[in-house]
Order: C-alpha cells, then sequence, then structure tokens
C-alpha cells in the first residue's frame, strides 16, 4: 500500500521514506527517474553546468557558485553527499533550502510517482535528486550546477541536458559501478557531454575514452594543456585560454595544491560560457577569494592544529597527503579515519602512513561502511613502521576525543575518509581544540 504523502510531517520522515522505496542502494539508469520527472514536469529555462569527476567536483561547484553569484547572478547548486545535515545538498545564492520547502518537493516527487499504477520505484538518491531539481526550477534561477553523485552517463543529474560539462578527474573508485579501469570509468563520466556544446576536461592525463566520447559525439572539447593552461609562482597565478588571459590571481581560498587545477577547468568553464554568463575579471578574484567549502583540506587553527579532508579514495588520499607535507613540521600527526567497505584501503595507508603517526579508527553509522576493527586490521597488515600504533572506537567524535587526549599542543590532528567521518565530527559544529596539556 502506498504511503499517503501527508502523513510524513518531518524531513527525517521523508528521507527515512525514501531509503525503503527502492531495494537497491544503487541502481544505474535513467528510464525510472525521467518518467517521474516528465510527470513532474521539470525543466530549466537557465544555463546549467554539470560537473563530474572522481574527485574536486565539490571544490568545482564552490568556485563557480562564488565567481557567478559576486557577477550578480541568481545561482543554484546541487551537491552530494552532506556533511551534516540533508539541507546542505542545496544551496540557493549561496545559502543552504530551508526544510519546509524540501518537504512540500518530496511531496511533489511521491505523487508524480505513485500518478498511475505502478508506482515507480526511486532509489534514496534517484528520489532526492529529484525533488532538488524541482526545488531549482521553481526558483527563477540565472544558472544552475549540478554535481554528479556517481559517473555520469546513468547518473540521475543526466536527466538535465547541461549546456556545459566539466570533468575534473578520472580516477579509480566505484569501480563495481563503472568499471576496472580509467578507460572505463571516464567512458562513463564522458556521458554528461552534449553534442556541440562545450565540455571541459581538467584531468591533466584524460583516459582516451574521454577525448573519444567528445569527438564521437561533436561536443566543443576543452582540454587542460592544449585550450587552456595555468602558471604560478608562490605569491600568485595566472590563468589563457580561448582568448582571454587572467593574469595576477591570488590563490584560491580552497586549499591544497589540487585547488589549481579544479580553478583552471572553472575559468575554462566560465570563458566557453562567457555570452550566456558574462564574469567580470574582479567577480573571478572575488569568488576565489571568497570560497568556502567544509571539510575539503579545511585547516582549523587551534592547539593542535585540526585538519578535515573527505579524501576517501587513493587519488584523494594520495593529494591529501602532498598537502600534509607541504604544511610543514609537525612532532607528532594523529589521524581519525572511517571508509566504506568497498574502498581500496591499501593504496591510501601507503601513502599515508609515512606521515601519521598515531590511527585512532572508527565504526561510522551505515551498513556499508567498514567497522573500524577490520579497518585497524587492515592496516596493520600493510604497516611496517615499529614506532606507530592505532586503536578502534565506536564514532568519529570518541576517536578525536581520544586524538585531543593523547596529542600535544603542538601536533596535529588529520579528519578523513568517508564524508560520515568529517560529518560526524561536525555535527555540532567545527570543533576549536584545546589539547588537555594547555589546561590548568
Amino acid at each position: 500500500m502506498t504511503p499517503d504523502p501527508a502523513g510524513f510531517r518531518t524531513l527525517a520522515d521523508w528521507l527515512d521514506h525514501c531509503e525503503r522505496l527502492h531495494p537497491k542502494n544503487i541502481d544505474m539508469g535513467l528510464e525510472r527517474v525521467r518518467l517521474v520527472a516528465e510527470r513532474m514536469g521539470i525543466r530549466f529555462a537557465c544555463p546549467v553546468i554539470t560537473v563530474a569527476g572522481t574527485n574536486g567536483k565539490g571544490s568545482t561547484c564552490a568556485m563557480l557558485e562564488a565567481i557567478l553569484g559576486e557577477s550578480g547572478f541568481r545561482t543554484g547548486v546541487y551537491t552530494s553527499p552532506h556533511l551534516v545535515h540533508f539541507e546542505e545538498r542545496l544551496r540557493l545564492q549561496g545559502e543552504a533550502v530551508a526544510v519546509d520547502p524540501l518537504i512540500e518537493a518530496f511531496a511533489r516527487v511521491e505523487r508524480a510517482r505513485c500518478q498511475a499504477p505502478p508506482d515507480v520505484s526511486l532509489t534514496y538518491f534517484e528520489f532526492t535528486t529529484l525533488a532538488i531539481l524541482d526545488l531549482m526550477a521553481r526558483a527563477k534561477l540565472d544558472v544552475v550546477i549540478l554535481e554528479v553523485g556517481l559517473g555520469g552517463r546513468l547518473d540521475a543529474v543526466n536527466i538535465v541536458d547541461a549546456d556545459c560539462a566539466v570533468i575534473t578527474s578520472v580516477d579509480l573508485d566505484h569501480m563495481e559501478f563503472l568499471g576496472p579501469d580509467r578507460e572505463s570509468i571516464g567512458r562513463e563520466k564522458a556521458g554528461v557531454m552534449r553534442t556541440g556544446r562545450p565540455v571541459i576536461v581538467s584531468d591533466p592525463v584524460p583516459p582516451q575514452s574521454v577525448l573519444d566520447h567528445a569527438l564521437e559525439i561533436g561536443a566543443d572539447l576543452w582540454r587542460l594543456g592544449v585550450d587552456f593552461n595555468f602558471s604560478g609562482d608562490k605569491q600568485q597565478w595566472a590563468w589563457s585560454g580561448r582568448g582571454r588571459r587572467y593574469a595576477g590571481l591570488a590563490y584560491p581560498a580552497l586549499r591544497g595544491a589540487n585547488q589549481l587545477l579544479n580553478a583552471s577547468g572553472v575559468l575554462a568553464a566560465l570563458t566557453a560560457m562567457r555570452e550566456q554568463l558574462p564574469v567580470t575579471a574582479q567577480a573571478v578574484r572575488n569568488g576565489l577569494a571568497l570560497v568556502a567549502l567544509p571539510g575539503r583540506f579545511q585547516i582549523v587553527p587551534g592547539e593542535p592544529t585540526l585538519v578535515l579532508d573527505v579524501a576517501h579514495n587513493a587519488h584523494a588520499a594520495a593529494a591529501l597527503a602532498v598537502n600534509l607535507d607541504a604544511m610543514g613540521f609537525f612532532p607528532t600527526t594523529h589521524a581519525v579515519f572511517g571508509a566504506m567497505a568497498d574502498k581500496d584501503l591499501a593504496p591510501m595507508f601507503e601513502r599515508l602512513n609515512p606521515i601519521i603517526d598515531r590511527w585512532y579508527f572508527t565504526d561510522l553509522p551505515l551498513a556499508r561502511a567498514e567497522k573500524a576493527a577490520q579497518l585497524q586490521s587492515r592496516w596493520q597488515a600493510g604497516n611496517s613502521r615499529k614506532d606507530t600504533a592505532a586503536q578502534a572506537f565506536a564514532d568519529p567524535v570518541s576517536a578525536l576525543r581520544a586524538a585531543v587526549d593523547a596529542a600535544d599542543p603542538a601536533d596535529r590532528i588529520v579528519v578523513f575518509g568517508s564524508f560520515h567521518t568529517v560529518g560526524g565530527v561536525l555535527k555540532d559544529g567545527v570543533p576549536r581544540l584545546s589539547a588537555r596539556h594547555m589546561n590548568p
């Protein structure tokens, strides 16, 4: 029996309902979600930029949003997953959506889903994506920015034809759904391209499958190192590409060496879209200076220093290792880490083990998360250091508390892995650390 939409009073009720609708957490395909979208009449009357890639999608979306917002455009951004609150997934003009409009949109999805028998079975991601797309379509926006959840070709956001697509990076992740190698994964991500429309590829060494698909369908390919490029020194950086150049730029407010790759892709996308979405050089400068995104190599001052990063695959872990190394010397680095069971952990541990001296593995509140004890066992299997140690904890807050208790003020604590790991320590706000050694 189909639940009465009026019976769900809270956002938590609706999200619980979404969790139970479909037998699979992920079910690749667009037929079901497209059918419900057509019933709802979801249409966009403004340019749409879709962002795909293994890593760097959230940062790219945030930089696009900041620069376009500084140019006076009414922006809507859909990203996933969220860190703490579901409402974070939709930002309208830079602010998280309110709960009441979300509840109303969920009810509209439910009515459309049950409009004709049999009811359309939607996954959690598909149902919530439709609600967010519906809200964006009603919001009288000037530009819509959509982050792909997984892959590209069969991701729910791909029911929307992008005016510009960005592919940030292609690396090994979600291989059970996307394929065993970069070429297979690249082919899936290339599915966000559209004939005759720009696609920005900011991966320095993209899979051939991405380039081939652009040629095959006649997309307007913008490739890093060919159609646009960047350079920089310790003080500033510059970008050039297809008739436009920006010089003397301050580095993006988002930290990390990899952010220049993301920022370069952003400037290429804005250059490709300059007729529909003209931005000034000052808006670019202001947007890059003001952009903020929690959990992306986020450094929280304190004693000890706290670093938050949603590095949850080998590619992101390698970038995190480089960024941590560039921070300088810390006597001891403590790490709180939790991850999903399907992650390829060995290369992550290999990259970070030389930097991390104390590990605090944590359980996460998801059935598909790896248990802390198992994470510790998998780490130990590849650990060759004699001067390191590890413990297991029931939740991220307990793990962080233990790290703070063990740390000296001059140390560093890194919280990384799944969004649920970083979100777990942010649920009551950003922690401001004070090591016990400082307390009277």
